[in-house]
């Protein structure tokens, strides 16, 4: 079995540490960052407002964690992304604690390593929403509610309720649901009929409800003592009804209107990208999994395990039975898939599967040379760049190919993987989601407004499309002024708008100073129009910051 040393751990931190580089994303790590830090000046942690108006989406922890960490750091990216890349961290720490007691030291580091190394993880961190959050939370409640049943000691429990309290405090009812597929499909399978029904599950529902009391509190004040409030078009909304059964639950039932139409499949053809480079492995080991649990008959004995495979597979198909599904939805799994694949790895490294293995290792070698190409396009297609970034990839790719052909490397399997999904990542996050962001127009205008000091009051987005959610972060103040025809035209005021606004203003007798301009990209949904240089400008929208003489 491959050593994983310590000093890698700090590598492939440092790496997603780079993410603070790269300003927030729109839509959504846009918007909770301005949410954030509005709630950061407001002071109010209990009540969740969005440009002055009331949310009622996700929960507040991801807000509570971002607010407070701009109090000390400073509204900017680092301010925001930090606490979730720390709880990004932890997570990797918690798998680790996990797999340690289901197996050994060996496995607990490649599992922690495979989930660090995810391009999903990467991603997370750079394009920060609750996912990550959620999922070390989950994590570290199924980490210390095993250690619980391991060793009998009740601080565990009440830990792990805890932090199956803080999950729904980030994101709603999954915190509890994927520790219980996990546990419940695990009993089952061992026959531990006393593990379901423990009196100490009411002292832990108990730590569960106090610590929910805050947030709760906050959604009865802010929507059921205000039924009156329009939320969704409609009046009578419970925030209360809202976070325990309709944004969760009611996208099975269809109480929540949400639908995007997407298939069973939906989650698992976005791991095909997000998981690499383990995919292969992971599907080999979920399925080498269920042919053991086959061939034991569906029982298994203490020393086996169904943690995994189980809690995968009841949290996918609680997931994908939802009528609205996002790629980011089943991150929350990953350290489920992480397990499989460092079990099968330690399977095959103890010389099971020998077939298996020599299929594996040139498809994982070709999936390796694939990524270590991608991060080459990167900087000699997509963004082209100077020559620095040559010299490091193929110092890197030196790097790779030396371990890759010494005979005494054990696990190259694993490693081949591992190295080329870290070198594709410090090109992805420090030349390729650093370059595309400058597409991002909001980012770059509300650091102008924020550098020129202009009241927010002077400025309106006039016959603009796109929501531009960076803009306010950036420039650290809310603009709600939106038009969609020309206004009324005021000397002094600044707007944000298109080329044929400035013409109709120019034809009334207004001159007007062009401050800058912007070609904008929705950066969240990338195309090859966009991502070839040729036809790039094509793919653009022109915006104007212009003010009014």
């Amino acid at each position: 079995m491959p050593k994983i040393p310590f000093w890698a751990f700090i590598i492939l931190a440092a790496i997603h540490f780079t993410a603070v580089r790269v300003d927030v994303m729109d839509v959504d790590a846009a918007q909770y960052a301005e949410m954030s830090r509005e709630m950061s000046v407001s002071g109010d942690y209990l009540h969740l407002y969005d440009r002055g108006k009331d949310y009622l989406d996700k929960p507040p922890f991801l807000f509570w964690a971002s607010a407070v960490s701009m109090k000390v750091f400073g509204v900017n990216n680092f301010g925001y992304k930090l606490p979730s890349i720390l709880f990004a961290l932890w997570a990797i720490f918690a798998l680790y604690r996990l797999a340690k007691l289901l197996y050994d030291e060996p496995t607990a580091r490649m599992a922690a390593f495979i989930l660090g190394c995810s391009q999903g993880m990467f991603l997370m961190t750079n394009d920060v929403r609750t996912d990550t959050i959620l999922m070390s939370w989950v994590i570290t409640a199924i980490w210390l509610i095993k250690e619980w049943e391991e060793s009998g000691r009740l601080k565990y429990l009440l830990l792990g309720a805890a932090a199956i309290s803080f999950g729904m405090m980030t994101k709603g009812p999954v915190a509890l649901l994927v520790p219980v597929f996990a546990f419940a499909s695990d009993w089952l399978l061992k026959r531990k009929w006393r593990q379901f029904f423990r009196r100490e599950y009411l002292l832990a529902l108990l730590v569960i409800a106090v610590l929910l009391i805050p947030m709760s509190v906050g959604l009865y004040q802010q929507f059921d003592l205000h039924p009156e409030k329009i939320i969704d078009g409609k009046t009578g909304t419970s925030g209360l009804r809202f976070f325990f059964w309709t944004q969760s639950f009611g996208r099975i039932t269809g109480e929540n209107t949400w639908d995007n139409g997407a298939p069973f499949s939906f989650l698992f053809e976005n791991m095909l990208w997000s998981f690499l480079p383990w995919i292969v492995l992971f599907v080999v080991g979920f399925l080498v999994d269920i042919k053991e649990l086959v061939r034991k008959r569906f029982r298994l004995s203490a020393g086996d395990e169904w943690l995994a495979a189980g809690g995968f597979l009841l949290s996918y198909l609680s997931l994908a039975s939802s009528h609205y599904q996002l790629p980011h939805y089943i991150f929350v799994a990953f350290p489920f898939a992480a397990l499989l694949v460092a079990k099968l790895l330690r399977q095959l490294a103890n010389g099971h599967y020998r077939i298996l293995k020599k299929v594996l290792q040139p498809v994982q070698t070709g999936i390796s040379l694939l990524l270590l190409v991608a991060a080459l396009l990167t900087f000699t297609f997509v963004f082209r760049t100077g020559i620095g970034w040559y010299v490091l990839w193929a110092v890197l790719l030196i790097i790779w190919l030396w371990v890759m052909l010494r005979k005494n490397v054990r696990g190259k399997i694993f490693w081949s993987g591992a190295m080329a999904i870290m070198i594709a990542n410090i090109f992805m996050t420090n030349h390729f989601y650093y370059t595309l962001l400058h597409y991002q127009a909001g980012s770059r205008l509300g650091r102008i407004i924020r550098q020129k000091d202009i009241p927010a009051s002077q400025i309106k987005m006039v016959d603009i499309s796109d929501p531009l959610d960076a803009m306010h972060f950036y420039a650290q103040r809310a603009i709600t002024q939106r038009m969609d025809t020309l206004p009324k035209i005021r000397k002094g005021d600044y707007w944000i708008t298109s080329r044929d606004c400035i013409l109709d203003a120019k034809e009334r007798g207004f001159a007007v100073d062009l401050i800058d301009q912007f070609g904008y990209y929705k950066v969240s949904e990338l195309t090859p129009e966009f991502l070839n240089p040729v036809t790039r400008p094509s793919s653009l929208k022109r915006y104007y910051f212009v003010r009014i003489k």
